[in-house]
């Protein structure tokens, strides 16, 4: 039904674009007002004027780098002022750059900082309000973080901790009402990959890989429990595991 959000206030990481924005899309189908958050205001801007124009609801355009802990408390208490509450969180942002065991030290510290910090940040703040609306926690895994990225392992660890912290979280906040999912893509057609070599959306064919919107769903459709919680959702090409 296209209004089972109707009323809810979702707030969105990485939402300027990929999956951010394709989740943002999905969550406002379903009626629900949507702050969005990310450090580029102008992509921002213009998918609040689309989500606004095409599904009549309420967003917020709330620029903040994850990777700064005030940044995030004020979009969390800025989307509440604004709402008055918040009931889903979508933790989407996130690099995946370098490769190896090389990289870098900045380049090692940036991404832990944004995958690892960010969303440490992003759930602290967040819990207190969405344990007053029992609502629903949902973290953007990936394939990463089950199996092992030998061409990537910092990024892997990043996600590997991401299920780790989020199950834990799940199992502490579950007496209070609180649905915590992890949703774990494989290769996602949108500009991942563009920090190293080349975007998953350049590199790949429409249809050869998963699409944005499909993840999207999954997590609209986490966001929807009222009572269970969808713990964990993998969505992976279907010839992910050929060869293997």
């Amino acid at each position: 039904m296209a209004d089972e959000l109707s009323g809810r206030i979702a707030l969105v990481t990485g939402a300027s674009s990929g999956i951010g924005a394709s989740t943002a899309r999905a969550l406002a189908t379903d009626g629900a007002n949507v702050a969005l958050s990310a450090r580029r205001e102008e992509r921002l801007t213009e998918l609040a004027d689309e989500l606004e124009a095409d599904y009549g609801v309420e967003t917020l355009v709330v620029p903040a780098d994850v990777r700064e802990e005030e940044a995030v408390e004020s979009v969390v208490a800025d989307t509440v002022d604004r709402f008055g509450k918040l009931d889903i969180t979508v933790v989407n942002a996130g690099l995946g750059r370098g490769s190896g065991v090389d990289i870098s030290t900045e380049e090692y510290r940036t991404m832990m900082d944004t995958n690892v910090d960010g969303a440490f940040f992003t759930t602290r703040a967040v819990l207190p309000h969405l344990r007053e609306t029992t609502g629903n926690l949902i973290f953007v895994g990936s394939f990463a973080g089950k199996f092992p990225r030998p061409a990537n392992p910092v990024y892997a660890a990043t996600k590997w901790w991401l299920r780790g912290f989020a199950h834990s979280v799940e199992a502490a906040v579950g007496e209070d009402g609180v649905g915590i999912s992890v949703v774990n893509p494989t290769e996602v057609r949108t500009e991942f990959g563009s920090e190293i070599d080349e975007a998953f959306e350049d590199r790949f064919d429409p249809g050869e890989v998963t699409e944005p919107e499909e993840i999207a769903d999954a997590i609209a459709f986490a966001a929807k429990q009222t009572n269970s919680t969808v713990s964990e959702l993998d969505l992976y090409r279907r010839d992910k595991f050929s060869g293997w």
